[in-house]
């Protein structure tokens, strides 16, 4: 089976490649079939690998390829080390090959570093990996012209070839396979490590960068973001939606960075936001988009300085500008069930120096659905249809059989939320993916104010921090290993520990990114910071009654924390703190407002003993 999908697709890639490639049958093969075939040869093993395979995204590749990845390892294609199928650009045999993603690498580190980096972990693997030394070829020639099929050539760690006149059978075929996958098994830890350590050199091949908390953009001082989703909570009128626009609207382009999206209460899956095919009518398949998905790719021409053989460019990201989607009473549907996809996209996001990575909220495989004359369509009325190379980049990005269209770097995505007799309320699983801002605490009303404010609100921009090192935390003056913050966030846990509510690795990542946004100088900074944390990612968690929240004796819950946090934040518990996301109109530092989980605890402990339940939520 194996070797007579490795011989069609030897036999048929001259003459395929010269007609279109979509709806062509080998292309089909390769992207869907050959795919399976693998994962029967792998057998129950199968599970723990992606595998990948494509002729081409839009147009014929110089080299069509199939990838088998431990997520563990390579996260794509376009990093990390796999097991590859290499088809030689004149169809003369294939090399199965221990290959080496480059693309992320030469983004990150440059193209000479990059080779360097390459060769390095190419001499390392093959010292260090007993079984792969002598397993098959140093070097492979894949007759292929293309700078990225050349780039296949020089991530070679070893291959053996198959000549398409001369395939052996079956059964070695399968052995080289397995024994293959077996080696890139066994070398699992090794191969993460080495990726991890750069070969020994101390600095890591995917490198979040070190970032300021604030930067210039236009003469905006802004404030990055740990988190692009935003839930804006809030009593009706208190400016939730008026906030998205402001923010949008600070950077002087006529408004073409904001969208309000108004959630209707008959919205149950994600097809409601990210649009559907349509088969309805005799002109075949067309995809009926939505505003959502054309923002979404309008942030993404935003965000793109041009598309190079199939590898996206950025824009540094000081010139990158936010885009602001606002879902309007975003909870009047289930968010659990039509925001889904994007909840689990969310996740995959990653930032590197000069590079950043997603998963595909809508998956190319539903692109190829559509015949020449619906893409045709989806294009123009997604605002893709023009002729320069960027559009053309991004069509052939977005068909990648890898790629899709995944959310953008620069998309920031805000909720307005109102909690009443005909609204949702939130699961976990949403909060906990979510920024959650509570306005009456963050930016209270105040009608003494109302024509002539004092306050204005700081510039929230682009998120830029995905994961945190110890050695990422060396700029924060306050906490520079981050082990107050570790120590902090342990206390909590200890009075969440049994409950629903407890913390996981999750929040202490995004604690750690919270203090590399905003740098405190100092323990009272730092204590400001914990205190935020706690409003936007602890206390939205924990709802119940008196029964749920109880604790031992006459405690519940909330008196416990409330007694740590006593202890934790003596700077400003009892003494005020200074506001992080709002200043005075001159300028100068808003100082001192309430301690914000302070007046909140009080808020749910007195609402717990009037109604015998409480939540964050107003």
């Amino acid at each position: 089976m194996l070797r007579e999908a490795i011989e069609k697709i030897l036999k048929e890639w001259l003459v395929a490649k010269r007609e279109p490639i979509k709806g062509n049958s080998l292309a089909a093969f390769i992207r869907d079939e050959f795919p399976e075939v693998v994962r029967q040869v792998l057998g129950e093993r199968s599970s723990d690998y992606k595998i990948r395979s494509s002729p081409g995204a839009g147009n014929w590749a110089d080299v069509p390829w199939l990838a088998i990845l431990n997520p563990k390892i390579a996260a794509n294609t376009q990093e990390g080390i796999n097991p590859v199928f290499l088809f030689s650009a004149d169809g003369s045999g294939v090399y199965l090959s221990l290959n080496q993603g480059t693309s992320k690498p030469k983004q990150i580190l440059g193209s000479r570093k990059a080779k360097e980096q390459i060769e390095l972990i190419k001499a390392q693997s093959i010292v260090k990996i007993p079984r792969l030394k002598g397993w098959g070829l140093d070097s492979i020639d894949l007759k292929a012209n293309s700078p990225l099929a050349k780039s296949y050539e020089e991530a070679n760690i070893q291959a053996r070839f198959y000549p398409a006149d001369e395939l052996p059978s079956e059964e070695i075929l399968v052995d080289d396979l397995l024994s293959l996958v077996d080696i890139y098994s066994q070398s699992e830890e090794f191969l993460t490590g080495l990726l991890n350590d750069n070969g020994g050199k101390g600095t890591d091949i995917i490198s979040p960068p070190v970032l300021s908390p604030s930067f210039k953009n236009g003469g905006l001082a802004i404030i990055s973001l740990h988190k692009p989703f935003l839930l804006l909570a809030g009593i009706s009128g208190v400016g939730k939606t008026r906030f998205v626009r402001e923010q949008a609207k600070v950077h002087n382009v006529n408004l073409l960075n904001y969208c309000l999206v108004s959630v209707r209460p008959d919205w149950h899956e994600p097809s409601d936001l990210l649009g559907y095919i349509s088969r309805i009518g005799q002109q075949g398949p067309r995809y009926m988009a939505t505003d959502f998905l054309r923002f979404l790719v309008s942030a993404w021409k935003d965000a793109v300085d041009t598309v190079s053989e199939g590898q996206i460019v950025w824009k540094e990201i000081e010139k990158m500008v936010p885009f602001w989607l606002c879902l309007d009473e975003m909870n009047l549907a289930p968010v659990e069930q039509y925001f889904a996809d994007y909840l689990s996209v969310l996740e995959t996001r990653e930032w590197s120096e000069g590079g950043y990575f997603c998963d595909p909220l809508l998956k190319a495989s539903v692109l190829h659905q559509l015949d020449e004359t619906g893409l045709n369509e989806f294009w123009r009325d997604v605002g893709l249809q023009g002729d320069g190379p960027k559009e053309d980049g991004l069509r052939s990005f977005f068909l990648s059989e890898i790629e899709g269209i995944p959310l953008p770097p620069n998309l920031i995505v805000a909720g307005t939320v109102n909690m009443d007799e005909t609204t949702h309320s939130f699961s976990r699983k949403v909060i906990d993916r979510a920024l959650t801002l509570d306005f009456g605490e963050f930016f209270p009303n105040d009608f003494g104010a109302f024509f002539e404010p004092t306050t204005t609100l700081r510039t929230l921009g682009i998120p830029k921090i995905t994961h945190v090192r110890k050695k990422d935390l060396a700029v924060v003056p306050a906490d520079p290993e981050g082990e107050k913050t570790v120590a902090f966030l342990s206390s909590v846990n200890q009075v969440l520990e049994g409950t629903p509510f407890q913390l996981a690795f999750r929040s202490l990542n995004e604690a750690l990114s919270l203090v590399l946004c905003f740098l405190p100088k100092g323990d009272g900074e730092l204590q400001a910071v914990w205190d935020d944390f706690l409003m936007t990612k602890v206390l939205p968690r924990i709802e119940g009654d008196e029964d749920t929240l109880a604790f031992d004796g006459d405690k519940s819950l909330l008196t416990e924390l409330s007694e740590i946090l006593r202890e934790e934040l003596p700077l400003i518990w009892t003494d005020g703190r200074k506001d992080l996301l709002r200043m005075e109109k001159n300028g100068d530092v808003l100082f001192p407002v309430e301690c914000r989980s302070k007046r909140k605890i009080t808020w749910m402990q007195g609402r717990l003993k009037k109604s015998g339940f409480t939540s964050f939520w107003p």
